[in-house]
């Protein structure tokens, strides 16, 4: 039940903190996993230079998996590009500002779904997992950021949104090539946030803490399976409760 061994999958932003915990626990599995990140400290030989933002960059890189492994069984768009000013309080956001955040994450993930949903295609084969967000799903609880200098980006809300919807349309289009297309909504991960913010997300959400990626990774790692292979255009939540209240 539940097995990726030999499975071929592709995670971007393979160097984040989800994405980090994808990778090692995919390997875990017995997964031929490939990193796929615009910069590595340390680069193996499965690890691929693909920036998501770039068009060549991903057609290169996936002409360039497949060469090597002769085929892509799962696709994770988890990269997470962002400007400098991200998390700018929603007055003070520059127009050009929300602009880029929408083009490199939302079309990042556009360009490369074009891509290898192609590659896919001519499989036969394929499943291709687009990272949201509960606040893709439900507006943000401000109260939480109370006495942080932390906000809830508004750009985030509306990529992660539209990744939901996008997501489906793709399900349905590619639906007769049996490829399969989820997403994946997790709540807040705790990646040592300020103890004031931990302390009013636990507060809010039903089981009283905040994710792991361990959390996250085990629902991915299932959609990946042949055990999910009924299961196309859904939005896996894993968020502790968070949503349901």
């Amino acid at each position: 039940m539940f097995s990726i061994k030999d499975k071929v999958i592709v995670v971007t932003g393979g160097n984040g903190l989800l994405g980090k915990q994808m990778v090692s626990t995919f390997r875990e599995q017995g997964a031929v996993v490939i990193s796929a990140d615009i910069f590595f400290e340390d680069q193996d030989s499965y690890d691929f230079v693909i920036d998501i933002t770039n068009e060549d960059s991903i057609k290169n890189g996936i002409v360039s998996i497949v060469e090597k492994y002769d085929r892509i069984d799962g696709w994770v768009n988890n990269a997470y590009p962002r400007t400098k000013d991200w998390g700018t309080k929603f007055e003070d956001i520059p127009l050009e500002s929300w602009r880029k955040n929408v083009d490199m994450h939302l079309n990042g993930y556009f360009l490369c779904c074009q891509v290898v949903m192609e590659q896919m295609k001519k499989q036969g084969f394929g499943s291709l997992i687009n990272m949201s967000s509960i606040y893709g799903l439900v507006g943000p609880d401000f109260t939480v950021y109370e006495g942080t200098e932390m906000t809830m980006p508004a750009a985030y809300s509306a990529i992660k949104g539209a990744l939901n919807n996008f997501t489906r349309y793709l399900a349905s289009y590619y639906g007769a090539y049996q490829i399969r297309v989820n997403t994946v909504s997790p709540g807040g991960i705790f990646d040592n946030q300020p103890e004031s913010f931990v302390e009013n997300y636990n507060k809010k959400v039903p089981l009283k803490r905040m994710g792991s990626p361990r959390d996250i990774v085990s629902a991915v790692c299932f959609l990946l399976t042949d055990d999910s292979s009924y299961v196309t255009g859904h939005n896996l939540v894993v968020d502790g409760g968070w949503s349901i209240i």
